[in-house]
This record gives structure tokens, C-alpha cells and sequence, in this order.
């Protein structure tokens, strides 16, 4: 399904250097998760993969979400990835007239953002969502709402959130990162029968360091907008990576044996000019 992303800013190509660095005491398999997604809000311009020990790989694409994974196993020892590239992040304005849509007329590849999953409990916070944003206007301005109060209410704190703290405990806790401030945000909007759904991608702010940024999409106006409810940074500057019900589906790293990461730096600056030279094969088109 095509469509057109929603934002501020016109087209602009951005370069990004991801370092990641692992101790591996004993065989390994990895499924890392990037690369920059091959979606309608964006396109490659070059990019490049090196793996230190030099070790066979794949990529696959997921067909519906436009997620590339990459897949390898490693034997013990040290390893280092780096992936570069070049991408031009396509946007328009935010329409702030766009209306909410009736369930009944949702997509059916859209319907499935509104169901309650392990991270975005909104069957859980349904009364919670009712009295805090029922009263306010459907569409955008709901939207807005309900990232204005995450903003408001959430501290962001970095090292308060585990790999399982859900929507549900950010709510109760009222801290968290980027990730629990999305995850909140869409449980919102779930609950009120707003699709939404959570994005991951590479993008520049001041604080905190380098570091993978979540920001959440919510259905209106028939088509998937872009809310940064921790306005770290403009969410047309976010080279997506990928797109999720939840964190499950977007982690950057899976890894099936030991490992213990030494250092992530994901950088992206304004490109220079001269984009990165393709040093590698189109992923393999796989449905998910």
C-alpha cells in the first residue's frame, strides 16, 4: 500500500554510520535489525555493510512493514558491524484537519494496530484514555493531545526501563525513554480506536547520546502520521529503520547465544553531498 508521510519539512538526504561492537564467548546466531527500512517515506541513495571477522550473511525483507534483517552466526571471539548510508527522507506538511476512520473502514493491513499486545496493554488503559482524552476532539487534535500529555506527564530518565516494562508500568511509574514514551502515546490511541503503531529509526539530537529513537505513527486522515512525544528531535529528520506493533518487533538486536555488546553508535548527520557507495545486494524480497 503506498502512501504518503505526513511531516514538516521537504525531502532531504541524511548519512548514517552505525558502529556496533560484541564480545562473543561461544557460537553465536544474530539477527540485526540496521538497516534502513525500504518504505514510502524514504529512499536509499547507497549504503554498505562490514562485519569484522568476515563471516557469511543474508538479508530478508519484510513485504508488509518494508523491515530489512540481517542474519549471521559467528563463532567466539570479537565482532564488529558497521553499516553506513545515504537516504532521502521524503515528508509533507502535517494536515491538522485529518479526521479519525471509522473501524469498520480501516484497512485491512491497518486493523491489526488497534489490538492490545504484550507492550501497549489498551484494553488495560481503556478507562484511563477515555477520561483523560474522551472529551477531546476526534483526528489530529486527539492525537496531539495525547502526545502533549505523555510529554507533560512522563519524565524521561535514561536506565529506568527493562526490556519488559510496558505501557501499562510507564503509565503507573511516569518515567521512562523514548521507547515507553511511544509505547504509552499508542496505547492511547489504541484504546480510543486510533491505529498507531511504533517506529524506530536513526536520528540527531543533543541529549541523550547516539542511541536508536522511537516515535510513534497514528492512522488519520487515511493515512500514517509521525508523533515524537518526547520532541528530542523533528520527526522528519528520523531515518526510519523499522515499523512495529511494539517494541517485539523492531529490536535492533536478536541474538540466539551469548553476547555481550561493547559499544553502539549510531550517528546521522546531513549528508555531504556524495552518498554512500553500495557495496551490497538488495535484500531478498520474503514476505513476513
Amino acid at each position: 500500500m503506498q502512501q504518503t508521510p505526513l511531516c514538516n519539512a521537504e525531502p532531504r538526504p541524511f548519512d548514517v554510520d552505525c558502529h556496533i561492537a560484541y564480545d562473543v564467548p561461544a557460537p553465536a546466531h544474530f539477527r540485526l535489525h540496521i538497516h534502513s527500512a525500504r518504505t514510502w517515506d524514504q529512499e536509499i541513495l547507497g549504503e554498505s555493510l562490514v562485519l569484522v571477522p568476515e563471516v557469511a550473511s543474508r538479508l530478508h525483507f519484510d513485504q508488509v512493514t518494508g523491515n530489512v534483517f540481517l542474519r549471521f552466526s559467528v563463532a567466539p571471539g570479537p565482532l564488529t558491524i558497521r553499516y553506513r548510508a545515504t537516504v532521502r527522507v521524503l515528508c509533507e506538511p502535517h494536515d491538522e484537519s485529518a479526521g479519525e476512520s471509522p473501524v469498520e473502514a480501516l484497512p485491512d493491513e491497518v486493523l491489526s494496530y488497534l489490538i492490545p499486545t504484550r507492550y501497549c496493554e489498551s484494553d488495560r488503559l481503556m478507562h484511563a484514555a477515555l477520561d483523560l482524552f474522551g472529551r477531546v476532539a476526534p483526528g489530529y487534535s486527539r492525537v496531539a493531545a495525547i502526545t502533549e500529555w505523555v510529554r507533560n506527564n512522563i519524565e524521561y530518565r535514561v536506565g529506568t526501563s527493562t526490556p519488559t516494562t510496558s505501557a501499562l508500568d510507564v503509565f503507573v511509574s511516569r518515567v521512562g525513554v523514548c521507547r515507553d514514551f511511544a509505547h504509552l502515546a499508542i496505547t492511547f490511541c489504541r484504546a480510543l480506536n486510533i491505529p498507531a503503531r511504533l517506529v524506530v529509526g536513526y536520528v540527531k539530537f543533543d541529549d541523550p547520546p547516539p542511541d536508536f529513537h522511537a516515535i510513534f505513527e497514528a492512522w488519520l486522515g487515511g493515512r500514517w502520521m509521525r508523533f515524537d512525544p518526547t520532541g528530542l528531535a523533528p520527526v522528519e529528520r528520523l531515518v526510519r529503520v523499522g515499523t512495529g506493533h511494539d517494541c517485539k518487533d523492531v529490536a535492533f538486536a536478536t541474538i540466539f547465544g551469548p553476547a555481550i555488546m561493547r559499544s553502539l553508535t549510531p550517528v546521522i548527520e546531513p549528508s555531504s553531498g556524495r552518498p554512500i557507495q553500495t557495496t551490497m545486494g538488495a535484500p531478498a524480497a520474503e514476505s513476513a
